[in-house]
């Protein structure tokens, strides 16, 4: 996301946490952070060990399922570390974590703890500087993809087949922006899909040239041997297709990308991912927030067509997640969250909170928000 959308985020943040109530109703319990951090990176192991992220720095994790929130150290504290915006985090365990800066060129880094967060290694930084915004990434075993905001017209795109220890860019065709008005928003790491099973190369996009679903499938060679790097010209280039989302300005399009895997029972030996799996997008303009005009959609055939939701969420949405144990769509955003049951083609109102990301069930905002999910008090229709 530019820069000026991400400052322009903030300011709305700090009003929105002035506006909001001291307390959310709902399924909503909300913990102590003991930080005053904007917070939009969460990531839930197994919902007793988490990690949260934001500004200033900040690192958080959880070893007791939120009853008590460790301050972390921040990455490169004697450089420029406290003035890194962590947009993202990804943990394995309560040693094991990689959080993304998101800022302007040379504040756009990942790094890596594997001691708890007592300390951190500098794992990638951004190539482009002083170009480039990072946006977004997310690893599923050993492959991985982080999505950054377009470089000379075209989306910078970096993958790794080996846990994040180095990353090639992509140059496959399709990426180019061709002289649109597109990006990519670092609202909550989740521009890219994230699922409950496989890796998938995609994301979403918004902008005034509209929301857009950018996917590059996996050969069949890549499916069986992890070829990510080889074979560049007889694989698929990237491929796109339009969602019915609210775009058309610089502040509106597909926030958030979440998928679940499989929807149908079994799977044959024909089927590919696209075949069995379901996604979901969310977004909306964050600049209206009460807004609730095409602010989700649905996909049954791996993003190739869109849909867009029956009963939608009531506002703008940052982010969306599948709890495969609870079978329920949850998506939130800064006036509030929602609940689909039915693959994300009606939702229901679940709280009029102040949110920007998730990982159930776990959620975080402004000011230093943390909550977790009560599922006894989601409504059951």
């Amino acid at each position: 996301m530019r820069w000026a959308l991400v400052v322009a985020l903030c300011v709305w943040a700090a009003v929105c946490t002035v506006c909001a109530p001291a307390q959310e109703s709902g399924p909503w319990k909300v913990q102590e952070s003991s930080t005053t951090a904007s917070l939009r990176g969460i990531d839930s192991v197994d919902g007793a060990v988490a990690w949260a992220s934001g500004t200033g720095g900040t690192v958080l994790r959880t070893i007791d399922g939120g009853g008590h929130w460790q301050k972390c150290a921040i990455p490169d504290a004697d450089k420029d570390g406290a003035t890194l915006d962590f947009r993202g985090v990804q943990a394995w365990d309560a040693q094991t974590a990689l959080v993304m800066a998101s800022g302007p060129g040379a504040k756009s880094r990942l790094y890596k703890t594997t001691d708890g967060c007592r300390t951190w290694m500098l794992l990638f930084a951004n190539p482009d500087a002083p170009q480039g915004f990072f946006d977004s990434f997310w690893l599923n075993g050993s492959r991985g993809i982080l999505l950054g905001d377009p470089v000379r017209e075209q989306f910078a795109v970096f993958l790794t087949e080996n846990n994040g220890k180095t990353w090639k860019r992509d140059e496959h065709g399709g990426l180019s922006i061709r002289g649109r008005s597109l990006a990519a928003f670092a609202a909550s790491n989740s521009s890219i899909p994230i699922g409950n099973g496989l890796f998938t190369r995609a994301f979403v996009t918004g902008g005034k040239s509209g929301s857009i679903f950018f996917s590059r499938p996996f050969t069949r060679q890549e499916e069986q041997h992890g070829m990510i790097d080889r074979l560049v010209r007889k694989e698929p280039p990237w491929k796109s297709s339009p969602i019915p989302i609210a775009s058309g300005s610089d502040s509106a399009g597909a926030f958030s990308v979440a998928y679940r895997y499989p929807v149908t029972i079994g799977v044959c030996a024909e089927c590919t991912f696209n075949d069995n799996s379901l996604f979901v997008a969310v977004g909306g303009d964050y600049t209206k927030p009460n807004e609730s005009a095409a602010t989700a959609a649905w996909s049954a055939d791996g993003g190739a067509t869109w849909t867009l939701a029956t009963t939608l969420p009531h506002g703008y949405r940052s982010a969306v997640r599948w709890s495969d144990s609870l079978k329920i769509w949850v998506t939130v955003g800064t006036n509030g969250s929602d609940v689909s049951r039915d693959d994300g083609k009606t939702w229901v109102r679940l709280d009029d909170g102040n949110w920007n990301a998730l990982s159930l069930p776990f959620v975080v905002g402004p000011n230093g928000r943390i909550a977790k999910l009560n599922a006894a008090l989601i409504p059951k229709r």
